[in-house]
Formats: C-alpha cells, structure tokens, sequence
C-alpha cells in the first residue's frame, strides 16, 4: 500500500535567489516561483561539488512518494551562531605569504556574505601558539627562571605578523563574524614543569593567568578584533601536543571560581566563557563545573570535540542544564588528496546534522589552511596529519573535504537562524492510506521506525527555511519533503549531499 504524508497546517510563501559558490557554474540571476526549492548539491564522485541545481523542485497538494521528511517551523530549538573554521597561526602564516591579491581574493571566496561567496560566520583562534604553528610562542615568554606575575610584558608579539592582519582584512570582508579563543599553554613560566608541554598550572600563578587571559581579550579589542567567547584550555585532559597543558577538574574549578570571575568582572569584560573545550567522553566535566553556582552563573556554556564519545553527550548536557549553551569548537575532517570520491555525506552528517540536532549553536572544524604537506606544525607534538579545510601551495588554493562540508551549511544557515522542527531516522510518524474496501476513504496510518535520510532543518532571520540532507547509503534515495500541506519530491545520489532552500 502506498502512504502520504501527514499534513501540516502552515501558510506557505516565501520565495529564493541562486547563490553561487567558488567552484561552482554560474547560476542564473533570478528569483525561484513560489512553492519551488532551490537545491546545492555536493556528489561523491564530484561531478557536482557544492553546486546549484538547473531545475527547481516543486511543492505540490498531492503527496509524493518515499519516506517524507516533514518540516515543523513551529517547533524551535536552538539559535546558530555559525559555522566556520579554526584560523591557527599556521594558516595565518600561509595567507600572508600569498600576494596581496591571491590572499584578498582567497578571504573574500570564503567570508563574503554575497550571492559568490561562502560566507563563513565563525572562526577560533588560538591564544598564543597551538601545535598548527611553525613554532612556539605565548605573550609573555622570558628567560628561565624570570617571573612577570604583574604582566609589564605582556605583548602579542608574533600574532601582530600573521594573525592580527588576516583577521583585520577577514573583518574588512565580513565584520561581524563570531570569534572564539583558545590557548594551548599558559606561558611556561607559569607551570610546574616549565615547558611549552604538558605540565599544570601553579597554584600561585592562577591570578596572573587570569589576567593573561583579561588582557588577551583587552587588547585584542584595541586592535579592532572582539572576542566573543573563550575557553580556558584547549583539551585540557591531553598533554601529548605541543603546546599543551593539563587541567584537572578540580583545578579548573578553582580558578574559574575565585580567579577568572573576579578578574572578568573587575575588568568588566563581557567576552563569554565556555567551559571544558574537549572531547564528548567526557560530559560530567562540565557539568560538574556548573554544579558550582558561582561558575554557573559565569559561564555561557560547555564546548566540544568529537575525538572521543558520541554526539549525543551534548544533549546529555543540555538536558541537565538547558539553560547554557553548547558548542561545538574542534574536529578535524581530512580525505586523500587526488581521491576520485569526496566523503561528504558521512562528513555532513557527523559535523553538520549530528552536532546541531544535538543542540550545538556552532561547528567549527580544523583548521582552515595547510600547505601540500600539512604544514606548518610544531615537532614533538603537532600534528603532522591536520589537512586544512584548503591547501595553499604559494598563490594555489584548493578546496578539500572540510570546505565543502561547512559550505552545505554556513551559505544558507545564517547566524540568527533557528533550527526547527523535522524528521529524524527512527522516529514515529503518522500516514495515510486508502480503505482496502472501500475507495476513496482515508485512513490513518503509524510508521514506527521512519527511515529517512540523516537531516536537519532551519529557518533563517529572513523566514527562509533551509534542509541540509545526507545521503549515506549505497544507493540512489528517493523521498518526500512536506510543508505547510504541501509535498514535494526529491531524489539524491548515493553518498551525496543536499542543501534545499525554500
């Protein structure tokens, strides 16, 4: 027996433009009918990457077949912040010694929010050097046995020749991008093993680090860059990279507590802070934090990678303290260079719908640039296998996995949007069927264990709503989008990737 969809009572009309992203054909200038979707797509054997469809899909009153992935716009969870990319000193490094040109053109193909361009909307940067740097520096390096508890040299120093000035032309281009922070170490002075390396904090140098930390953000603003959020320790339960530094939790929560807090509020910043920064095996440590009321009332919320655990910790977290935020800060996303398939689906999946479905506000993967040989990287620690999101060879860019895996989402999924309501892989849902005996007469049917295709749904600032599907099986798959009463069908390669727009 055939089945339609349940209809919905939303009002539609809204209607799309065709956007172009690098790499892509031109599409033409013009404004989709209403009741049709505007499709980008991305296939595994990259015969489109990232590109427009030439047909629009059609909304129809008739149900269409296949699995219906229903949009609810009236069911709303979180706000997104963005979506983006880690901008490491060492991808720093690299845009600078392009030519001016190449360097301006590359920054504008991915930040510009235009019909061209990607638009990216979030960046981490590293406070100080991270293990993705040529080599290793804080702000307030001196010679050993040297102190400098009152920070009289602290400087940002070798960030003014690389990441400040790409960050001033990325701000040029899109000036209102989110920008998070993360140090790898505290300066080595400051902890017990005196190395860049592992090591732990000094108890005696909690207020000098949470000064540090204050006038990272102080004077980074001075330079016509806002921080929006921090967290206090990259990875803080690994001390393998280089720079690295280990924090246990009931060190942390010391310095939170009677440290950074009085020193944010004293200096009356208004920079977030994110707790905990690492991987999702581990969700009892934030929230252990936040059973502390005063970090509770402090923080913004817990930050996240995916080198470890399930995705579904973050919901874990957000149902035992809804009231904070939850982020996704890391994950690296390489493919073999010259592979003649492109993993996006599986990609797109894990970054883009498994991380926002488990209320994450953001994603940002690592890093954005590396050269042909994933360089430049510290030794003894760094990470010799961190592919950016593109490959600068000199003034050559070209665009790898990650790229095309923030690009399905951060075109279209504008800050401000809000996801919404749409079915998900096992849920239940409710069809229709005709009277086996009697033609004509409808009734209600109850799929258990729907079997859609891995999705999310959102519905930007503009009221535009926005689906972002994955395809991660083996073959052709054909189904249903429903709105507003309305049905249309769809089909999607195997291993490929949509993003549909209406």
């Amino acid at each position: 027996m055939a089945l339609g969809d349940f209809v919905l009572t939303i009002a539609f009309k809204t209607t799309w433009t065709a956007f172009l992203v690098a790499g892509a054909s031109l599409a033409p200038a013009q404004t989709a009918p209403p009741n049709q979707i505007e499709a980008w797509i991305t296939n595994a054997d990259r015969s489109a990457l990232f590109q427009p469809s030439p047909d629009r899909i059609a909304f129809r009153n008739s149900a269409a077949r296949g699995p219906a992935i229903v949009i609810d716009p009236g069911l709303q969870m979180q706000s997104i912040d963005g979506f983006g990319f880690a901008l490491t000193g060492g991808s720093a490094e690299l845009l600078m010694k392009m030519s001016r040109e190449a360097r301006a053109n590359t920054l504008r193909q991915i930040f510009a929010v235009d019909r061209d361009h990607l638009g990216v909307s979030y960046l981490r940067v590293t406070i100080g050097a991270s293990d993705m740097n040529r080599f290793v520096y804080s702000y307030d390096d001196l010679a050993p046995g040297e102190t400098d508890f009152d920070l009289k040299k602290f400087d940002l120093g070798h960030d003014r020749e690389d990441v400040l000035p790409v960050l001033k032309e990325i701000l040029a281009i899109a000036p209102g991008i989110r920008i998070l922070g993360s140090p790898w170490s505290a300066p080595p002075w400051m902890k017990n093993n005196n190395d860049v390396r592992g090591g732990a904090l000094k108890e005696e140098c909690y207020p000098a680090y949470a000064l540090y930390l204050v006038k990272y953000v102080q004077e980074m603003k001075k330079e016509g860059v806002e921080i929006d959020a921090i967290t206090i320790q990259n990875e803080p339960l690994n001390s393998k990279n280089t720079p690295s530094m280990q924090w246990q939790l009931n060190q942390q929560l010391v310095f939170l507590r009677d440290h950074l807090y009085p020193a944010f509020h004293k200096a009356g910043l208004r920079t977030k802070v994110v707790l905990f920064d690492h991987n999702l095996d581990r969700p009892d440590y934030p929230l252990a934090l936040l059973s502390d009321p005063v970090i509770s009332q402090f923080a913004d919320g817990s930050g996240f990678h995916h080198y470890g655990g399930d995705m579904s910790a973050m919901s874990k977290v957000h149902q035992a303290r809804p009231d904070k935020n939850i982020y996704f800060t890391e994950q690296m996303i390489t493919e073999r260079p010259g592979s003649a398939a492109i993993g996006i689906a599986a990609s797109v999946k894990r970054m883009i719908i498994d991380t926002t479905r488990n209320w994450s506000r953001n994603v940002v993967l690592w890093n954005l640039a590396a050269d042909p040989n994933n360089d430049p990287h510290t030794g003894n620690g760094g990470c010799s296998m961190c592919q950016g999101a593109i490959t600068i060879d000199r003034n050559t860019v070209s665009l790898n996995l990650a790229y095309y895996t923030i690009a399905h989402a951060s075109k279209f999924v504008r800050p401000g949007s809000v996801r919404i309501g749409s079915t998900n892989r096992g849920d239940q849902t409710i069809g229709l069927t005709d009277d086996e005996e009697r033609s004509g007469l409808k009734r209600m049917a109850v799929i258990e264990n729907t079997q859609v295709l891995p999705n999310v749904a959102f519905k930007t600032p503009e009221g535009k709503i926005v689906l972002i599907v994955a395809n991660d099986t083996y073959a052709v798959s054909s189904f249903a989008v429903q709105y507003g009463g309305q049905s249309a069908a769809i089909r999607l390669n195997a291993g490929s990737v949509g993003t549909f727009v209406w």
